[in-house]
């Protein structure tokens, strides 16, 4: 709610939200339609949407009506009880069920799943039902989170949901769709993770086809973990990408997500009802889902650099496993030539795994395979016991699989067999061609 001062003003001249008003304040003149506070900011900020269609915050001296309208009322949030043939939508948080806050201009995770299906009226082509597990930006997730989030879809599952569309914030949305495509396999239905670069208060957001083509591809048949994003910087269609190839590769643009290593599964766009296949995908299984949530959290994930201190490798040894991103075909300092003025980290690398904590590689180049046979330093890490030659996931996808596999066995043994074992399209044995899309 605004300010009491503010509510006063708005209730001794008649306006309510919905109504156009003139506002006076300092930076200017403004005119546009009064919009409702954000559950976040300053209470003396009014917000009023412009004729661009851009929603902008004022602290207003004087505030006049220009015309009155129909009040904008805002759905009263309800839980809604699953219904066999739904498509779950989940809330998670993240830009796509985000507003702005107009003091600052940043923008909080803010809007609720039942407030997003009401600005989205196609959304009733399909039945749906929705639900908020949490509200969060994707950078505060963790194993927690994910472990929630897997238990709702296997509720929702169970319950008889034909798919899920997980809205989810779009900078770790890959870590998130990474485990839990180890975490539910065999899937009886699609899980579709959806995001957006813009929020909805911006004429360019995405989100909402972003969330159509994403709910449109929960009716289709898939049996994988897959996120659903712009294709082009065009609203002309969207990929579906495969939950452990795929990876965010610009800050902002619209279609910042990619399918590395791979092609993307599916080309799609429910106006047209596009749902182009692309590459190899598992179809809705038959009986499932396998379930297997358990993980470890205690994983590192670390950037190998010049000038890489050995003490700090050597300070890992608290943590479970450690996901390395190795420079070119998988690579760390080695000081393979007992050069004097190099300081390589095979010594802790090495205490590391006697202590039985396995290291896997990880690319830093992001695309091609590792090949830690070509080089001496790649061949001392080889055998010294670290895990990847040959490997071509996304860093994402190793440090997800690694979590994974320690949540199943500590065996150092079976840890290298898992994580050499392609269990849901996480490795491939051709490579496609670069820049394939």
């Amino acid at each position: 709610m605004y300010s009491h001062k503010i509510q006063e003003e708005l209730k001794k001249k008649g306006i309510e939200v919905g109504d156009r008003v003139s506002v006076a304040s300092a930076a200017g003149d403004f005119s546009g339609i009064l919009m409702p506070r954000p559950h976040y900011g300053d209470p003396e900020i009014l917000v009023i949407k412009l004729s661009n269609g851009y929603n902008t915050g004022i602290r207003p001296i004087s505030i006049e009506l220009v015309e009155k309208t129909n009040p904008i009322s805002l759905p009263e949030e309800k839980e809604e009880k699953p219904k066999k043939g739904d498509v779950a939508i989940l809330g998670c948080g993240g830009t796509i069920a985000s507003k702005i806050e107009y003091k600052t201009g940043a923008v909080y995770p803010s809007i609720t799943p039942t407030e997003l299906r009401m600005s989205f009226p196609e959304l009733k082509k399909w039945p749906i039902h929705s639900k908020q597990i949490f509200s969060l930006f994707s950078d505060d997730m963790n194993g927690h989170h994910w472990k929630l989030l897997a238990d709702t879809i296997e509720e929702e599952i169970k319950a008889g949901c034909k798919g899920a569309v997980v809205m989810h914030g779009t900078d770790t949305m890959t870590y998130t769709s990474a485990v839990l495509s180890f975490m539910l396999q065999e899937l009886p239905v699609p899980v579709v993770l959806v995001g957006a670069q813009r929020s909805s208060d911006r004429p360019s957001s995405e989100n909402e086809m972003n969330m159509l083509n994403a709910v449109f591809s929960a009716t289709q048949d898939v049996g994988e973990v897959t996120v659903c994003m712009h294709a082009t910087t065009n609203d002309d269609f969207c990929h579906l990408h495969r939950g452990t190839r795929v990876r965010k590769m610009h800050s902002s643009r619209r279609d910042a997500f990619r399918s590395i290593n791979s092609r993307p599964l599916f080309a799609v766009d429910y106006r047209s009802g596009m749902f182009n296949q692309m590459s190899e995908c598992l179809p809705r299984a038959k009986k499932g889902p396998t379930i297997h949530k358990k993980i470890s959290d205690n994983v590192a994930l670390i950037y190998v650099h010049p000038n890489i201190k050995p003490e700090l490798i050597a300070k890992l040894g608290s943590y479970d496993g450690v996901v390395l991103m190795g420079t070119g075909l998988g690579h760390v300092p080695t000081n393979a030539f007992n050069d004097k003025t190099v300081k390589g980290i095979l010594p802790e690398i090495k205490g590391l795994i006697s202590s039985g904590i396995p290291v896997v590689m990880a690319p830093q180049t992001i695309y091609g395979r590792l090949c830690m046979r070509v080089y001496t330093n790649g061949r001392l890490l080889i055998d010294a016991g670290v895990i990847g030659d040959g490997a071509d996931w996304t860093p994402e996808t190793a440090y997800a699989k690694l979590s994974w596999v320690l949540g199943q066995t500590r065996d150092m043994k079976k840890i290298s067999t898992l994580m050499m074992t392609n269990m849901v399209g996480e490795l491939s044995t051709r490579s496609v061609q670069w820049g394939e899309q």
